[in-house]
């Protein structure tokens, strides 16, 4: 199909989440406050689920805010209570028990993160900037985040690359990407895993398969390697063949504002 020319960030993120995700997964989407936070969180990660169920992923299903498989083609006019409660689902679980339930048993093979603080290892920070016990900032915690890079088959990074999130790192550890590298993470006794791609306004990253670095992988065609580096409080690994993220096609492009958020609802920021 053709490439679109006339897209934004937000856009190109959706499609290059969405282009991650696999028939038949089983998606962890988690929640988010308002503006920016809400679009990484919420906002591109359901765009990207229905991208998927519309293209190549029809058997894809998602857990978000105590509803499993709500139908993505009925997308409610405003994600307030009435309407989420409203919101035709397979169903709605009220009890945290049964989303940690799931999770411990390994059931979700996505789930979207994002996070203040991220290092070259893919852990992650939500938890509190500087000491601990004295942090210049409390954040708001950990939530089921532990448990999403504890047991998640596959979990994707959302966020925009600023050199105060990509830090070297973390103030503490809020979620096990790849602990210190190498075998690190299953000597500490975690399940085989960790983060899959870190998917930015600026570029994609990967996990090298030995090191656990993390791996500049794409660079969007409005940025560059210097700007992505630039904008990074460490070095990251850059991969031999380090291309220009495959733009969205207009096909997608088209799917995303006339099909699944045409009322602005998901994209706001």
């Amino acid at each position: 199909m053709t490439s679109s020319s006339n897209y934004s960030l937000n856009e190109l993120m959706v499609v290059a989440a969405a282009r991650e995700l696999r028939n038949g997964d089983l998606i962890f989407v988690g929640v988010g406050t308002a503006g920016r936070a809400f679009t990484m969180a919420c906002g591109i990660p359901i765009a990207a689920a229905r991208l998927a169920q519309e293209t190549h992923a029809p058997d894809l299903a998602i857990y978000w805010n105590n509803l499993l498989s709500p139908d993505l083609q009925q997308i409610p006019e405003r994600l307030t209570q009435h309407y989420l409660t409203t919101w035709p689902t397979a169903a709605q679980l009220h009890n945290c028990s049964d989303k940690n339930d799931m999770l411990s048993k390994g059931r979700f093979d996505v789930s979207f993160d994002s996070a203040p603080q991220i290092d070259r290892y893919g852990n992650l920070n939500i938890t509190a900037i500087g000491d601990y016990r004295h942090p210049k900032r409390r954040l708001i915690g950990a939530l089921a985040q532990t448990d999403h890079f504890a047991y998640v088959r596959r979990p994707l990074i959302l966020t925009d690359l600023k050199k105060r999130t990509f830090v070297e790192k973390v103030d503490f550890i809020t979620s096990v990407g790849y602990l210190d590298g190498g075998n690190s993470r299953a000597e500490a006794g975690l399940r085989p895993g960790g983060p899959s791609r870190v998917i930015t306004d600026k570029a994609i990253f990967g996990f090298h398969d030995e090191s656990r670095e993390m791996e500049l992988l794409t660079v969007h065609e409005s940025s560059s390697i210097e700007e992505v580096v630039s904008e990074m409080g460490f070095l990251p690994r850059i991969s031999d063949n380090v291309s220009v993220t495959v733009a969205p096609t207009e096909h997608e492009i088209r799917l995303i504002r006339d099909v699944i958020d045409p009322r602005k609802i998901l994209l706001v920021s």
